[in-house]
């Protein structure tokens, strides 16, 4: 489930330049592809959160995994700006089902000393696609057309539909049994926005989001206009960065695990940072594109299972899924947001804006976790769920500062 749904993210940008040419898109027009997905990924993310922590995860991925592969087939009929502008923003609603249910049935299934651990395994299905997925939709797109790879990753998702179905539980984990409402459901969300951790810990996945659209979207558009490669030399790079992000994933996961999560996000983050600076400056081969690269998907690899196991520790199951799905929600309002700027910032200022603007967003995320965000100890009592003020306060946390 997650090597599909994160490729045909993913797959948008080295495919980019494709879809420009063939439904004659401006450059600066191409990022609205991404906002659309994050607007309805957003949306929905937030509407699925109350509903997880009420009916439980299971029935999430299985709803959430055929909407994904029913919206990616659509992708076949899209044969204008509009339509795959349009389609873009159906998988969005369904990224966004998945989205927060996916890393709130870690924090069910998995308890809290091994949850890095499988996190980053669970994770790694991203470098996979990275590895397998984009490298091969991308010369898909190359030899046949832009359609055919969402049209793969269609097909993979409902693989994932028939194995969750077949194969995965529904944790025994305690569920919210009170009345949904949007009032209620609008209340948890405000109350988390407002605690001072967990407001902290959203605006993190913001930041991290925002980044990664500005530096990512036009990179490969980038590297095709200054280096003159082709869109198989484009694949083999994401293939490269696959490699070294599926070598650290689970790692990284295991050592936070042991050493705690905060060391490993905000070294991650620094040198992601770092590497972002460098790149227009050293870039001038693949080879040392390879690299920078591969770095980069090392430092992400570093950050993704750690941040998420210490999100899933702030607060107890019956919670869970609306802080996940505010937190996937809040990362793709960034996401959104940079791809509307990263298109006119890269048009006008050129790619070093945007690798600019993408480093000192990861920075502030760096300095927003060492200062603010706290290192679990370990599981919240389940009183402490009640974040709508009926229960225990969030001072009851076992944190450690």
């Amino acid at each position: 489930m997650v090597f599909a749904a994160s490729s045909q993210v993913i797959i948008i940008a080295p495919i980019l330049p494709r879809i420009g040419e063939a439904l004659a898109v401006p450059e600066a027009l191409l990022g609205t592809l991404v906002t659309s997905y994050a607007v309805m990924l957003s949306v929905f993310a937030l509407m699925t959160g109350p509903i997880s922590d009420k009916l439980g995860r299971r029935r999430i991925l299985l709803f959430g995994t055929g909407f994904m592969s029913f919206s990616l087939f659509m992708h076949g009929l899209a044969d204008t700006y509009l339509s795959l502008l349009l389609v873009r923003a159906l998988a969005g609603a369904a990224g966004g089902t998945l989205s927060g249910a996916a890393v709130a049935y870690v924090g069910d299934y998995f308890p809290y000393h091994r949850r890095g651990w499988a996190n980053g395994w669970v994770m790694s299905g991203i470098a996979v696609g990275q590895i397998i997925g984009i490298p091969l939709g991308t010369l898909l797109a190359e030899l046949i057309n832009y359609r055919w790879p969402f049209l793969m990753f269609a097909f993979a998702m409902a693989a994932a539909f028939v194995l969750i179905w077949r194969v995965v539980p529904q944790p025994d984990v305690r569920r919210d049994h009170r009345r949904l409402s949007v009032r209620r459901a609008a209340s948890n969300y405000f109350k988390l926005l407002k605690h001072p951790v967990t407001g902290a810990a959203t605006v993190t996945y913001f930041l991290m989001f925002f980044s990664i659209g500005l530096y990512v979207v036009y990179l490969p558009t980038w590297l095709e206009r200054t280096l003159g490669v082709s869109g198989e030399a484009i694949a083999s790079l994401f293939l490269f960065g696959g490699v070294a992000n599926v070598l650290t994933g689970p790692m990284a996961g295991r050592l936070s695990d042991k050493w705690g999560r905060k060391p490993l996000i905000v070294g991650s983050c620094l040198g992601l940072a770092v590497v972002m600076l460098l790149t227009t400056y050293l870039i001038d081969s693949m080879w040392i594109a390879y690299v920078l690269f591969a770095l980069a998907m090392v430092m992400v690899a570093m950050r993704i299972s750690p941040l998420q196991s210490l999100l899933s520790a702030l607060v107890s199951s019956e919670r869970r899924g609306i802080l996940m799905s505010l937190a996937v929600a809040i990362g793709q309002i960034g996401i959104g947001i940079s791809g509307a700027l990263a298109g006119p910032a890269y048009a006008r200022y050129g790619y070093a804006s945007n690798t600019v603007l993408a480093a000192v967003s990861i920075t502030l995320m760096a300095l927003l976790v060492w200062r603010v965000l706290p290192e679990p100890l370990g599981e919240p009592a389940s009183e402490y769920e009640s974040v709508d003020g009926e229960a225990a306060p969030p001072a009851e946390l076992p944190l450690e500062r």
